[in-house]
């Protein structure tokens, strides 16, 4: 029972019809749309891609609508101020982009095979007056200001512009066509879409009373969107977006993402972002309870969104990275991916000139991991100090041109976290 499902995991939000249980029982074609904004989908977009994954391993066909023309306009859905407009020639990179992130959440062969279509396609064949003639004609002006994606930006300073005020009407559009054409009955996207979603249903409710032919009956679901218990946006760091391409955000740096999620968190996005049952992640909240420091859920999400996202390879890859980092050899680990676990550690650079001088006294101090040589010896003869992962027994230590990890840089440790990244020029 699919729905059911959804509900077990908090996935539903608000539906255009009050019994969905028996309705999804029947195989049916649903869409979900993205707008082109970007070349790529950060984690904001998870909520919708994982929920149309579920549908479809429950038996349902997706279509990716690709917002073409849409995303020429700009959705001010949830936005406090009008996007920036794009050319054509942007869009259509953004699409390509987009379109092989998909590809790693939504199966594209077999029988349930998702559709990819591009809103344009229908769209450009408008002129301005047939567009306003044939469908603006059925959309009231009070409806789409009672709406609150609309109400809240013509009482906000910055207002609503008359194109971002007609997408309301294109979406509608979109869900006619995709019904007319492909049967789809069933739009799926997050809360902040609910005024576009039933203003579709509407749309096609009189479409069918002017004796249009469409061929099914149409429902709008949508899914909640993601925050963390203190109502800050999910997904969000200091060095900006955790984005689903290893392009823009590295494997290891997506893991440990999910890795750092709190605790007052991690067991919903386990709801939201794994394929466990419920069973499985109740268990695991027990398991999290009994003992905290072992951060399990935050684990088992990580590895299950890491693998998805970037595949099987790239996991080892970033596990062992991690692993590597507390207690392995350094060595074993290439240059970029060592440079990328260490990206957001201190770093410092000294002439090569003056490594056969230093100790390791006079480099903790240089490194900043100690503010004096007085300080930099009790830790070094307390056995907190740690060069590539190797205690430093000796106060004076001098460094070796063996020890240096590709001929030119160390990794200082003081404890069990404070690290500095040493390079030599």
């Amino acid at each position: 029972m699919i729905f059911d499902d959804l509900k077990a995991r908090g996935l539903v939000y608000q539906t255009t019809h009050e019994k969905l249980e028996n309705w999804l029982d029947t195989p049916r074609t649903f869409y979900c749309g993205f707008d082109p904004s970007s070349d790529c989908l950060h984690i904001g977009s998870l909520m919708p891609l994982m929920t149309m994954r579920r549908l479809q391993l429950a038996g349902h066909k997706p279509i990716v609508l690709l917002g073409g023309a849409t995303g020429m306009i700009g959705d001010p859905s949830g936005k406090g101020q009008e996007r920036q407009l794009l050319d054509a020639n942007t869009i259509e990179k953004n699409i390509f982009g987009i379109r092989q992130v998909i590809e790693k959440f939504i199966d594209l062969k077999g029988p349930q095979g998702a559709m990819i279509v591009n809103n344009s396609t229908w769209m450009e064949k408008f002129s301005f007056i047939d567009f306003l003639r044939d469908v603006g004609k059925y959309f009231s002006v009070n409806y789409m200001l009672a709406k609150d994606s609309v109400k809240s930006r013509i009482e906000s300073d910055q207002g609503i512009s008359f194109t971002e005020f007609s997408y309301m009407i294109l979406q509608s559009y979109d869900f006619f066509v995709l019904n007319k054409n492909y049967s789809c009955q069933l739009q799926i996207g997050g809360s902040d879409q609910w005024g576009n979603i039933t203003s579709g249903v509407e749309f096609i409710r009189k479409m069918r009373a002017q004796g249009t032919a469409v061929k099914e009956d149409v429902v709008g679901l949508t899914i909640p969107l993601v925050t963390k218990a203190d109502g800050s946006k999910f997904g969000k760091t200091e060095t900006g977006n955790i984005w689903l391409d290893g392009r823009k955000t590295s494997p290891y740096q997506f893991y440990q993402f999910f890795l750092r999620i709190q605790d007052s968190d991690v067991i919903r996005m386990l709801y939201y972002f794994s394929f466990l049952t419920v069973a499985e992640i109740q268990e695991i909240e027990k398991q999290m309870k009994e003992s905290p420091e072992k951060r399990i859920p935050q684990s088992v999400l990580a590895k299950e969104l890491t693998t998805l996202v970037h595949g099987e390879e790239e996991l080892k890859k970033v596990e062992k990275a991690s692993q590597t980092l507390f207690s392995g050899d350094l060595r074993e680990l290439d240059k970029p991916l060592l440079l990328e676990v260490f990206s957001e550690a201190p770093s410092v650079k000294i002439s090569r000139a003056k490594m056969s001088t230093m100790t390791i006294v006079d480099l903790l101090v240089e490194s900043q991991l100690a503010t004096s040589k007085g300080m930099a010896r009790k830790d070094v003869q307390g056995g907190g100090v740690y060069v590539n992962n190797v205690r430093v027994e000796k106060e004076d230590m001098v460094l070796k041109s063996e020890q240096l990890l590709y001929q030119s840089m160390v990794v200082v440790r003081k404890g069990k976290k404070t690290y500095c990244l040493v390079m030599f020029v």
